[in-house]
């Protein structure tokens, strides 16, 4: 079934789609609401939390107390309207750094030939390749201003002889046939009962372009019966489903840095045109030269702090003194009433401050006699002061512009991207501290923070920064508190899905390693027609002579450098069933006595992964549910090697 018509069928019957549109395991539910999710067959669910609607009072001024502590304490009273430390791009800066960014700075360039642009234009869908058009205006503009020639229109690439080769029309009448379908769909993915007072679910759905789900949102909500139907938000956070395809779930560690390189381009694209649909206007920003600072833990920017760190530990992903400050903080923090609210004494925090920098990498740091409050102080203290923000400066006003979309979905669609927009130590930095403010959150019972009462608190030290100017205050102060809250609730509650690769990303990196491979051939036109044919050819075969198939797999793993196994595939073969032909073979067999694999005297049971290695992909390591024999037909030049997951080599 293709994606799209799929789409519809999830949103109209409202039913658990059949097991051979997805896979079977909710991973994404907590222990405690496993049994709730146990009825979401072939689904990631994250199941609803009991929580207030909405923020209280207590929660309220704490948010505004925040505020006022960054105000003082950080010594700049003109947070709101600074201009010292952020610089504005100059009229046609903005569009110009944008297209460097999205992988189109040859749009730009008078020596620039079609093929290098197409590459990656004709993996583009139409809202896709109308936003870049309007940055490619933009500038166009800014050089007319500055009586400089213009660059070439966007579409007179897409209408170039080898544009045409490389995106055959079939393809255009599929995109457009597909989008057609997904149009059928209602505008709410909440079934009738739902609607009646049961736990609210909706469908997240990313195997079609968030851009593109929005242009059929925008269209239906102008319809006179959606609009009377929609249903009113009342601040509770729902199940959000997630139907996982039979390629499985691709999280962000899962791809090579080149691939993610890719998602990136893309996603930066996709989030252009969603911000354009949703009329947001966003500008980024950049920081300008800071002083080099005094202190080896504060004020430190994330990749120097991590740079340093690596020197002593290798392919640490976030600093050290953050892990030591969370990891004090899980074990004695946690439990503590009023944690990340009640105030530290700011005699005690400076001296603890004074004290980690002067001995913390020397390891003659004492946590026993630190209080949780003036420890989680520091934490806060730690965030706000990086040179930089931690969701960057260019990428600081989308974060905080989230707070203005109405639909939780296109709220979660626009995190989704950003998220893959940060550079790798924000991310991994945010995704600790995420982690960590959800055992707080699950932790409700014993320290008396609910979900709006931790994000009330961490919301302006995220979102306000000297750096980068912020509307964050301006306004209704209830109002602005409660939305800047609620784009955090969302980071800590939703944070595993926002950490995933959408499927539409995924296939558009496929195409364009696949156009990428064979970019070199299109400069003959006279071959246009065969390539067509051999295009055609290959996406029929698969099909055929691949109900039973053995595969060539090699091991990577101890001292089996150059090792192999067969595998038979069927329709049912998935990477675990691989998995555990490997340990069977390798890990449990007799031959494993010989030491192949050994560790420190003992068995070993490796934590190994399989990962599909070249064709249209760099390197990919697979989901235990991907089908194989689905990938197989996605990737059939794709090599499939079982080597040791990054994690588990650093502990051999």
């Amino acid at each position: 079934m293709h994606a799209c018509h799929f789409l519809t069928c999830v949103y109209v019957c409202g039913r658990d789609p059949s097991p051979t549109e997805m896979s079977v395991e909710p991973s994404w539910a907590s222990p405690q609401d496993q049994a709730a999710a146990d009825h979401a067959h072939s689904t990631h669910a994250l199941p609803s939390q009991d929580q207030e609607q909405h923020p209280d009072k207590l929660c309220l001024d704490s948010f505004w107390s925040e505020v006022e502590t960054i105000r003082q304490g950080s010594g700049y009273s003109d947070l709101d309207c600074s201009r010292r430390d952020s610089k504005q791009s100059e009229e046609g800066e903005q569009e110009e750094q944008w297209l460097a960014d999205a992988g189109l700075s040859t749009l730009i360039s008078e020596e620039a030939e079609d093929v290098d642009n197409v590459v990656l234009l004709s993996t583009l869908t139409r809202t896709q390749a109308e936003a870049v058009q309007r940055r490619i205006d933009s500038y166009t503009l800014s050089l007319r201003k500055r009586n400089k020639s213009a660059p070439r229109d966007v579409r007179d690439v897409f209408n170039s002889p080898i544009s045409q080769t490389l995106l055959p029309e079939s393809e255009h009448s599929e995109a457009q046939n597909s989008m057609a379908s997904v149009a059928k769909s209602p505008l709410s993915g909440v079934t009738p009962e739902h609607q009646q007072g049961a736990p609210k679910e909706e469908f997240f759905i990313t195997d079609v372009a968030y851009c593109e789900q929005a242009v059929i949102f925008l269209k239906q909500a102008k319809l006179p019966q959606n609009n009377s139907q929609r249903r009113k938000e009342d601040g509770t956070l729902p199940r959000v489903i997630c139907p996982k395809c039979r390629l499985g779930v691709t999280h962000i560690q899962d791809l090579s840095y080149a691939d993610m390189k890719k998602v990136r381009q893309l996603a930066l694209i996709d989030m252009t045109a969603l911000c354009d649909l949703l009329e947001l206007e966003v500008k980024r920003h950049k920081t300008g030269k800071r002083k080099i600072p005094e202190s080896p833990l504060f004020g430190v920017h994330l990749a120097t702090l991590l740079e340093n760190d690596q020197k002593l530990k290798p392919n640490t992903p976030t600093p050290l003194f953050l892990q030591a400050l969370l990891s004090f903080l899980e074990k004695k923090g946690v439990d503590s009433e009023g944690i990340l609210r009640v105030p530290g004494s700011q005699s005690r925090i400076k001296l603890l401050q004074q004290n980690l920098e002067a001995n913390f990498y020397s390891g003659q740091v004492s946590w026993e006699e630190v209080s949780p409050n003036d420890a989680a102080a520091l934490l806060k203290k730690f965030i706000r002061e990086l040179p930089a923000p931690l969701l960057t400066a260019e990428y600081l006003n989308t974060f905080s512009a989230v707070r203005d979309i109405t639909d939780l979905k296109q709220k979660l669609h626009m995190l989704n991207l950003l998220i893959l927009l940060l550079p790798e130590p924000n991310r991994n930095t945010l995704k600790v501290l995420l982690e960590f403010l959800s055992k707080v959150v699950s932790r409700e019972k014993r320290n008396r923070m609910n979900l709006w009462a931790v994000a009330t608190i961490m919301a302006p030290n995220l979102f306000l920064h000297k750096a980068v100017p912020s509307r964050l205050t301006e306004g209704a102060e209830k109002g602005q508190a409660e939305k800047a809250a609620d784009v955090m609730r969302l980071l800590i509650r939703y944070q595993d899905l926002l950490w995933t690769i959408p499927n539409f990303l995924m296939s558009q990196v496929r195409k364009l390693n696949e156009n990428s491979n064979r970019r070199y051939q299109f400069y003959d036109r006279r071959i246009k027609n065969l390539l067509r044919k051999i295009h055609t050819d290959s996406r029929e075969k698969p099909g055929k002579n691949t109900s039973e198939l053995c595969r060539t797999v090699k091991v990577h793993v101890g001292d089996l450098v150059s090792s192999t196994m067969e595998f038979q595939l069927n329709i049912n073969s998935r990477t675990s069933d691989l998995l555990a032909q490997f340990h069977r073979q390798f890990v449990h067999s007799p031959e494993n006595r010989k030491g192949k694999m050994r560790r420190n005297g003992s068995v070993a049971s490796p934590d190994c992964g399989l990962y599909e290695v070249g064709g249209n992909i760099g390197e990919h390591c697979l989901d235990p549910d991907t089908h194989l024999l689905d990938l197989y037909n996605s990737n059939p030049g794709g090599e499939w090697v079982i080597k040791l997951k990054p994690n588990a080599s650093r502990a051999l």
